[in-house]
């Protein structure tokens, strides 16, 4: 049976802030393509959820509850729950990621 695949409220905004981005500094039809490979990456988390990895960052602070998948750049943090998949943030891997995961994750 799929799991269930929820946005989180910050998630959701990171996916708007990233659609505008793309659509302002280069294209909306290239905006449109970079959402279509994010929502497809959630689709086959619905299937196999496990399949992400921990992300190395939080592994190094001893936390194993969160896994992440890529549709690069982008990586894709979530959490599975019972049969739920909550995403949680959805960020440029390019980016600071041990301070935005210190700082969404783990309210620091």
């Amino acid at each position: 049976m799929p799991f269930a695949v929820f946005l989180t409220d910050d998630a959701a905004c990171d996916l708007d802030e990233l659609y505008d981005y793309i659509a302002l500094h280069d294209t909306p039809q290239k905006a449109d393509y970079v959402l279509q490979k994010i929502e497809r990456a959630f689709s086959k988390l619905s299937e196999f959820p496990e399949r992400g990895a921990l992300p190395k960052e939080l592994l190094a602070l001893g936390i194993r509850e969160y896994r992440e998948i890529f549709s690069k750049p982008y990586r894709i943090i979530y959490q599975i729950m019972d049969k739920n998949v909550y995403v949680l943030l959805i960020a440029d891997g390019r980016r600071d990621m041990q301070t935005l995961l210190q700082q969404r994750l783990l309210g620091a």
